[in-house]
């Protein structure tokens, strides 16, 4: 791991903040939320259960103002590896309102590196949220859902028709494949920045899987939770329940890889938001494998699930199609904002807050805890704000618990 670790990032630190969210046992009206900013890690925590039910939130949703906190842990290991291998442009897709197309298109332009970014469907009347930011940083073409459906040709063909004669497509693929591990650490970043010089000879483009699916997007987990897995957070020891949203499932396969890489007694139950389970499954497998292969690692079975894995895959509270949202969900929004001043959006962090809560009154054990990844999706809001104008439009009559 040490070895794996040893490179550049695109974070300047791993660190994120860690709060609590309590809800009191004897609250007048059955749905109060408290917020813990500087929770104790030690035998507070469990005094604080005592209190009520309790989980912590790891807020990820503030490493930046536009980029989603589990894009920025995915891209974190992988937009150096962009730039070291002298890539000039990136071509990927998404949904209209993708956050992983904006994340991508932000980070690149930052580098002066051209990002191509293929959105499923039609144009918005009105560009806003993550489809705003992808067209404002990026290069937006919107592909019809008959051929988005075939993502991974859709992407080559592409990828070929703005390369041209002049230009090559490559893959993570063809980059991890082509080096060993210590060629893509720090160990070989001069002559890495010797063949950027060459950048005007021939462009470059490298295809990234939607969502970031590729297995060096698993980086970033992995040193997260090395730094949450420090004595003084949450430590090695402790039993933990770790809870996310899954749309691709690529940040629940990091969180589980990176638990099992470290020997934690950590759990990691994934949301399943955008697929079956056993979508989710074979997606876990290829990561793995893929992981394994690029980065000449083998992993023993002894932390592998009842279910063959290191992911448990639960269903929803509430399943449904795939970027829809039921009538209360945005109140729910409101209500965890305003007493909380934690921002959850109805399609993906809620379903993770929901589990959550589910967990921590299930959890007898008191040596087990629960711990929320929080993902971001701030900028979501605005897009779900135009296509549930009913939903927003009840806001204004303030929050109802029932």
């Amino acid at each position: 791991m040490e070895k794996i670790l040893n490179r550049r990032w695109t974070l300047p630190s791993p660190e994120t903040k860690i709060h609590q969210v309590i809800i009191p046992r004897h609250g007048s009206d059955g749905c109060n939320f408290l917020l813990n900013t500087v929770p104790d890690f030690g035998h507070g925590a469990r005094d604080m259960k005592n209190k009520g039910k309790c989980f912590y939130v790891v807020r990820d949703d503030l490493l930046h103002p536009l980029i989603n906190g589990n894009k920025a842990r995915k891209l974190d290991g992988l937009i150096p590896l962009i730039e070291d291998y002298s890539v000039t442009d990136v071509v990927t897709c998404g949904g209209c309102q993708s956050a992983h197309t904006a994340a991508i298109a932000v980070l690149c332009a930052e580098r002066g590196i051209a990002s191509h970014l293929l959105l499923r469907g039609e144009q918005p009347e009105i560009l806003t949220g993550y489809n705003l930011m992808s067209t404002l940083y990026g290069n937006v073409t919107y592909v019809p859902r008959n051929i988005y459906a075939d993502r991974e040709n859709m992407l080559k063909d592409y990828a070929k028709s703005v390369a041209g004669n002049s230009g090559s497509v490559i893959s993570f693929g063809d980059i991890t494949q082509n080096s060993s591990t210590t060629e893509l650490s720090t160990a070989n970043l001069m002559e890495f920045d010797v063949s950027r010089s060459d950048r005007n000879l021939q462009r470059k483009f490298l295809i990234v899987n939607e969502g970031a699916g590729d297995s060096v997007a698993l980086l970033g987990m992995i040193r997260l939770v090395q730094y949450l897995s420090q004595s003084h957070l949450l430590g090695k020891e402790r039993a933990l329940k770790f809870v996310i949203d899954a749309g691709t499932g690529t940040t629940a396969v990091g969180l589980g890889l990176a638990a099992l890489c470290l020997g934690l007694p950590w759990e990691v139950h994934a949301v399943m938001l955008a697929d079956k389970i056993d979508g989710y499954k074979q997606q876990e497998e290829r990561l793995i494998s893929e992981f394994q292969n690029h980065f000449n690692v083998q992993f023993s079975d002894h932390n592998i699930n009842e279910d063959g894995g290191i992911v448990y895959w639960v269903e929803r509270g509430r399943p449904r199609r795939f970027g829809n949202v039921l009538e209360g969900e945005v109140e729910a929004c409101q209500q965890i904002a305003q007493q909380t001043g934690i921002l959850v959006d109805p399609v993906y962090t809620l379903a993770a807050w929901e589990t959550a809560m589910l967990l921590s009154s299930k959890e007898d054990d008191r040596e087990s805890e629960v711990v929320m990844l929080h993902t971001g999706g701030t900028l979501g809001m605005f897009g779900l704000a135009q296509r549930y104008r009913n939903y927003f439009g009840m806001l204004q009559k303030g929050p109802n618990c029932s």
